[in-house]
């Protein structure tokens, strides 16, 4: 993947981290006892400086999002809706597996988008015990404007890689994110059905688009 490729942006050094150690300056961060870190060290370090990198610009980038949506939109909540716009209707307890969060933060963010004319429950077809959440036609509209501006700017940004690039980067990022999803030990067929609303879990960023688990 080309260096610099992002439109000339140079990744900045995350302050207190392994930035300088990871490129064998500084007083050796990161390194082993004697300074001696192998490359697989060395690999990792620099992994993890380009990731805090990314997911703290991703977070500014979907807190600016979320604001485009609707004035009133936290940061985190953003990613619901790229989830929603995706998956179609869910019930809580999926987003927050999802994203990985608890059912009390899920239940929080979905009222808020519930009260921001988002969001919208409804009776589960395949269980009358439980909900689905489901976009709002304005909460698909201001969505879908704003992802799609945020799709322009994506193309602007990366005008100097070759398709085959932003699909491979698309690929790797994939990768990481389903490896790190949170997996249920319980066979599907003998899941217990979610309950009906009530004080459910929410998303973190993608993700968590953290902000877009982004």
């Amino acid at each position: 993947m080309r260096a610099g490729g992002t439109g000339g942006e140079r990744a900045e050094p995350v302050h207190g981290g392994p930035a300088h150690g990871a490129h064998g300056h500084g007083s050796g961060t990161g390194h082993g006892a004697g300074g001696d870190a192998t490359g697989a060290d060395l690999a990792y370090l620099a992994l993890e400086r380009e990731l805090a990198v990314f997911l703290r610009r991703a977070r500014a980038s979907s807190g600016e999002m979320a604001r485009e949506v609707h004035p009133g939109l936290e940061p985190a909540a953003y990613g619901l809706l790229v989830r929603l716009d995706e998956a179609g209707g869910q019930r809580a307890t999926e987003l927050a597996g999802y994203f990985g969060v608890g059912k009390a933060t899920m239940s929080r963010q979905l009222r808020a988008l519930e009260e921001l004319g988002l969001v919208v429950r409804e009776p589960d077809p395949a269980d009358g015990r439980a909900s689905l959440v489901r976009l709002t036609g304005e909460g698909r509209d201001r969505f879908r404007r704003v992802r799609d501006a945020r799709r322009a700017r994506y193309v602007r940004k990366l005008a100097g890689w070759d398709r085959a690039e932003v699909a491979e980067l698309a690929r790797l990022l994939h990768q990481l994110n389903t490896g790190s999803e949170p997996r249920d030990p319980r066979p599907g067929p003998e899941r217990a059905p979610d309950s009906a609303p009530g004080p459910e879990r929410a998303p973190g960023s993608t993700p968590g688009p953290g902000g877009h688990r982004p």
